[in-house]
C-alpha cells in the first residue's frame, strides 16, 4: 500500500518549500497586526462623518408623507430586496412596497459605482433572474453599471417601482399587539402599517472608517469608496479621472475594492500614495466578453444549475463538471474535491482526518506560494514585490482576483507605503504620517469596506419593537436566535435576509434567493390555511440556536491562526456573537439549503405558528 507521505508529493507535486517555516511565518505576520481593540480600531460614520451614508448620487423626487397600509413591506432595494419582491409577485403577493434609502434600486451596486467596480464572481451565477428576464450578461464578470441596470430592470419587470418609497430610511419599526401588524415610521415622515416585514438591509451596507489619530484634522478632500466623489475625480466606472491629473491621491486599504480601483486611480493621478496593512491574495481575472455562441444550448433551468454548481465545488462538494472553471473554483478543487480524490485513490481507501487535513494544508501553501510567485514575477521592484505577497492561508481573507492591480505598482508615480501591519501613525491637516514619515495628500479616499461585528440593529439603522415592546436590539445582545435566521420568537411576521444565522456563500444571490423562496412558500402557507399571522415557537428557536452551536466549531481552530480581518473578528480574543461566522451556519451552504429544502418538503411548518 503506498505511503501516504509519497502521495502528497504525487498528488501535489514537488513541493519547493518548507512548511514548517512558512507556517512560523504565517504565525508572525498575523501577530505583527493582532490588536486588543478588534472592531473598536474602526468609528461610526456620525458626527463629522455622517455625510458618508448620504446619498451622493441621485435622489427621488419630494413627496407628501404616507400613511396608509400594505399587505408586505420589504426594507431594502438590492438583491435581497428585489428576490424578495419578485418571488412574492411570483407567488401573487401583489400589495407590497419596497422601501429603499438609495435613490434607485441596486444596493451594494447603487452604492459603490467607484472606477473599476465589478462582480468578483461569474455573472452568469451572480446576477439574479437571469433566465427570468432572458438575459445574458456582456462580461464573465460584469461591471457595475450593467449591474446596477439589471437591478432596476428586475424591479421593472416585477412592478417593484409601483408604490416604492426611493431615498426613505426606515426610522422605527413597531409590532401593534392590539391590531396584529407593523407600525413603520420614515425619515420622510411617514407612518404606515403592514401585516408582514422582510428585512433585506444587506450584510455590508454601511461604510466604516480607522479610528486613526488625528483623522478629524485633515483639510484635504475626502470620500468614502462607496461615496465615489465624481465631481472631484472626473470620469466613470471605465476610469478616466481626469480630476487627479495635478492631484497627491492617498488611498486607504487594500482590499477588494482597491485591488478593483487601484489601477484606475495609478492612471491618472499625479502621485498616488496606497497604504497597506495586510496584502491581499490577487491571482488571475482573465475577464472577457461573453461568446457569441453562449446561450445557444442553454436550456430551462439552467442559471440555477450552474450556481449549484458553482455553490457544490467552492464547498468541498465533488461535482462531474465544473461549469464556470474560474478561480474560485480552481482553488477548491485542488484544497477540497480532486486533490482528495486522487490521494484516496492513490493509497486505495479514503483519508484520514488528519490526513485530509494535511492535504488540505499543503494545498493551501503551496496554491499561495503561486500567488507570492505572481507578485514577485509581475511587480519590477523587488522589496514592494515582496511587500505584496500575502502571507496567510487562502481564506484567512476574501481572494482577489485582477489583472492590472499588481502592475500599477510599476508606474513610477504610484508608491506602496507599506505599514508592516500597524496602520497609519497619525493624520494631519495636509496628509498622512505612516512609518514615521508625513506625506502630503491633496485627497484621501477611504478603501476602508463597511461595518462587520456590529450589531444587527446599528448595522441597519433602526431598533425593532416586536411582542409585548420587546426590542431586538436587547433580545439579541448576547447573540442572535432564530429559525434557519429567517425568524425571531415574539416578532410575528418578521423576516430576517442576509447572514443572521443562515448561510455564507461565495455567490451571496444564491442564499438570498433561497431565503426569498423559503419566506414565499411560508406566507403561501399562511394564506392557504386562511390565517394572517405566522411566528416561531420558543423551542424551535432554541432548536437552530443548539444547532448553529453545535456547528460552530468548524473553521474556529482555523481563523484563530489567521492574519486579522473581518472574518476573525479582526483577530481578536474575544468572542464576537455579532462576527462575520458566529452568525452563520458552519455546516455550510450545502448542507444548509438541504435543511431549508427537507423543512419545505416535509410541509408542515415545523416550529411555526400560523393564526
Amino acid at each position: 500500500m503506498a505511503d501516504f507521505t509519497d502521495v502528497l508529493n504525487e498528488t501535489l507535486g514537488e513541493i519547493d518549500f518548507d512548511p514548517r517555516e512558512l507556517k512560523e511565518k504565517y504565525l508572525e505576520e498575523r501577530d505583527k497586526r493582532v490588536r486588543s481593540d478588534g472592531n473598536e480600531q474602526y468609528i461610526e460614520v456620525t458626527g463629522d462623518f455622517s455625510n458618508y451614508v448620504d446619498d451622493p448620487y441621485e435622489r427621488a423626487p419630494e413627496r407628501e408623507p404616507v400613511f396608509d397600509h400594505v399587505d408586505v413591506v420589504v426594507v431594502g432595494g438590492g438583491f435581497g430586496g428585489l428576490l424578495m419582491g419578485g418571488r412574492l409577485r411570483e407567488a401573487g403577493f401583489n400589495d407590497l412596497r419596497v422601501i429603499e434609502k438609495g435613490g434607485d434600486f441596486g444596493g451594494t451596486w447603487y452604492w459603490n459605482r467607484y472606477p473599476g467596480a465589478m462582480c468578483d464572481v461569474e455573472s452568469y451565477c451572480y446576477l439574479p433572474m437571469l433566465e427570468e428576464l432572458d438575459y445574458i450578461p456582456k462580461h464573465k464578470y460584469s461591471f457595475a453599471p450593467e449591474i446596477m441596470e439589471h437591478s432596476k430592470n428586475i424591479a421593472r419587470h416585477y412592478n417593484l417601482y409601483d408604490n416604492a418609497l426611493l431615498s426613505t430610511a426606515v426610522t422605527a419599526m413597531t409590532w401593534d399587539d392590539a391590531e396584529n401588524h407593523w407600525v413603520i415610521e420614515t425619515d420622510k415622515g411617514d407612518r404606515m402599517t403592514a401585516r408582514v416585514v422582510a428585512m433585506a438591509n444587506g450584510p455590508l451596507n454601511r461604510p466604516k472608517l480607522p479610528a486613526i489619530d488625528g483623522i478629524n484634522d485633515y483639510k484635504g478632500h475626502t470620500f468614502h469608496t462607496s461615496r465615489w466623489d465624481y465631481d472631484y475625480t472626473g470620469g466613470s466606472n471605465e476610469g478616466a479621472l481626469d480630476g487627479l491629473a495635478d492631484k497627491r491621491v492617498g488611498i486607504i486599504g487594500t482590499g477588494a475594492t482597491a485591488v478593483q480601483c487601484v489601477p484606475h486611480l495609478g492612471a491618472s493621478a499625479k502621485e498616488l500614495y496606497v497604504f497597506q496593512r495586510t496584502p491581499s491574495s490577487v491571482d488571475v481575472r482573465n475577464n472577457h466578453e461573453t461568446p457569441a455562441d453562449f446561450a445557444d444550448d442553454l436550456e430551462s433551468g439552467w442559471q440555477y444549475a450552474r450556481m449549484e454548481n458553482f455553490n457544490k465545488l467552492v464547498t468541498g462538494a465533488d461535482q462531474d463538471f465544473d461549469l464556470v472553471n474560474d478561480g474560485w473554483t480552481d482553488i477548491f478543487r485542488n484544497l477540497t474535491g480532486i486533490a482528495a480524490k486522487t490521494a484516496s485513490k492513490s493509497l486505495g481507501r479514503r483519508l484520514t482526518k488528519a490526513e485530509r487535513g494535511e492535504l488540505m494544508e499543503m494545498a493551501d501553501y503551496r496554491k499561495m506560494e503561486t500567488i507570492r510567485r505572481r507578485a514577485q514575477e509581475i511587480v519590477d521592484d523587488p522589496e514592494v514585490a515582496e511587500a505584496l505577497k500575502p502571507y496567510y492561508r487562502q481564506f484567512c481573507k476574501r481572494p482577489c482576483f485582477h489583472d492590472e492591480y499588481l502592475p500599477t505598482f510599476n508606474r513610477p508615480n504610484v508608491h506602496l507605503i507599506d505599514t508592516e501591519g500597524k496602520g497609519i501613525d497619525q493624520f494631519t491637516e495636509t496628509g498622512l504620517i505612516a512609518n514615521g514619515e508625513h506625506i502630503e495628500l491633496d485627497c484621501i479616499i477611504f478603501a476602508t469596506g463597511f461595518e462587520v461585528g456590529t450589531t444587527y440593529t446599528r448595522r441597519s439603522g433602526y431598533d425593532i419593537v416586536g411582542r409585548g415592546g420587546q426590542k431586538l436590539s436587547d433580545k439579541w445582545k448576547d447573540g442572535l436566535r432564530t429559525l434557519h435566521g429567517l425568524q425571531t420568537a415574539d416578532f410575528p411576521n418578521a423576516f430576517f435576509m442576509g447572514f443572521t444565522q443562515g448561510a455564507v456563500t461565495v455567490n451571496v444571490p444564491q442564499t438570498l434567493n433561497e431565503q426569498a423562496v423559503h419566506v414565499t412558500y411560508m406566507l403561501d402557507k399562511v394564506r392557504e390555511q386562511g390565517g394572517s399571522t405566522i411566528e416561531i415557537t420558543p423551542d424551535a428557536e432554541q432548536g437552530w440556536v443548539d444547532e448553529m452551536e453545535s456547528k460552530a466549531r468548524f473553521g474556529a481552530k482555523f481563523r484563530a491562526q489567521c492574519t486579522p480581518g473581518y472574518y476573525n473578528n479582526e483577530g481578536s480574543d474575544e468572542k464576537n456573537p455579532n462576527g462575520f461566522f458566529n452568525a452563520s451556519y458552519g455546516a455550510g451552504p450545502v448542507r444548509f439549503f438541504e435543511i431549508l429544502d427537507a423543512w419545505r418538503e416535509a410541509d408542515d411548518l415545523d416550529g411555526c405558528t400560523i393564526f
